[in-house]
């Protein structure tokens, strides 16, 4: 029988590819199977977070303009009020300022999901490049670092004095 003597060794450009392609699919590549759910919990509740803002956003919004524009025929922003409150000049300054906030909230968590969608795509494939260029990186627990007291001699005919250092060596 035929046995493989070959190790899997991934390469860097593949798995940048797959993983632009598809979000974690640079990851299965390099054989990095339990970073996939993370990748993908994270933009479901990114595209969630993105969806419920922007609903909300379009509900305020609406709510907004009807508002602002004088006419007493639209009165969407009546469903964003407290249950029970009547909109009149003693309060409607008021509500003209929540409603316009809460917009603006809506709107920019809304554009913060969208950023944080988008870094978390470039961080999956920043990841599959990385893992992939480092997958046979030797980490052996031989590292050291060795100190030790020196004396250095004067180098040329202008110094007179020796000197006393410290020497270090790193192994890795």
């Amino acid at each position: 029988t035929y046995v493989s003597t070959s190790t899997f060794k991934p390469d860097a450009q593949k798995a940048v590819w797959l993983a632009t392609v598809v979000p974690g699919l640079g990851q299965i590549y390099n054989r990095q199977y339990w970073k996939v759910p993370i990748i993908y919990a994270g933009t479901l509740g990114l595209v969630y977070g993105i969806t419920w803002n922007d609903r909300m956003y379009v509900d305020y919004k609406k709510g907004y303009v009807d508002l602002m524009d004088g006419n007493p025929n639209t009165n969407y922003f009546d469903y964003l009020l407290p249950e029970g409150v009547v909109l009149d000049d003693s309060n409607r300054d008021y509500y003209t300022r929540t409603i316009k906030t809460k917009l603006d909230t809506y709107q920019r968590n809304r554009d913060l999901c969208i950023i944080a969608t988008a870094v978390l795509y470039l961080l999956s494939i920043i990841d599959a490049y990385v893992d992939a260029q480092l997958f046979d990186y030797d980490i052996s627990p031989d590292l050291s670092l060795q100190l030790t007291p020196t004396v250095i001699a004067p180098s040329s005919s202008y110094e007179q004095d020796t000197s006393v250092g410290l020497s270090c060596k790193l192994k890795f």
